[in-house]
């Protein structure tokens, strides 16, 4: 008699899923920030995909402390990457907002990223890519109620 793999509960599952996702974004951040460290390419992304926003705002959305988020948005403008701009409304409240070599960065990132991605994933077989397709929409659909 043949023996069957069990399927794995699914709080191995999660664990697995939410291993390979931290995995494969700590390996991403290698290819794509140089001299970023992980949480400020995380808020330069944020405020990249969400406008101008304020710390408070962006510290909510990083889930990350305000003083520890200051100090990671006063490095990026140092580093040209975001501006802050008083907020014309409420002249006590700044905004972050990223320049312009703050968006050129993003995006030589995104390219750097999808090429290592795609050179990954073209080395697969046409059967592990399609299930990764499929695995992507499950992800997706995941994560539909979250945003």
């Amino acid at each position: 008699m043949g023996t069957t793999a069990k399927a794995p509960s699914d709080a191995d599952l999660a664990s697995r899923v939410r291993l390979v996702v931290f995995r494969l974004r700590r390996r991403l951040h290698r290819e794509s920030s140089g001299d970023l460290t992980p949480s400020q390419s995380s808020a330069l992304s944020s405020v990249s995909r969400l406008g101008p926003l304020t710390l408070g705002e962006l510290s909510q959305v990083e889930n990350v402390r305000p003083p520890t988020l200051t100090k990671v948005v006063a490095a990026l403008e140092q580093m040209g990457l975001v501006e802050r701009h008083i907020d014309p409304n409420d002249r006590r409240v700044s905004r972050v907002e990223v320049t312009k070599e703050g968006s050129a960065l993003m995006a030589r990132n995104r390219v750097r990223t999808d090429a290592y991605l795609a050179a990954k994933l073209a080395s697969l077989p046409a059967t592990d890519r399609a299930a990764l397709v499929r695995a992507v929409e499950l992800l997706e659909r995941l994560l539909e109620d979250d945003e």
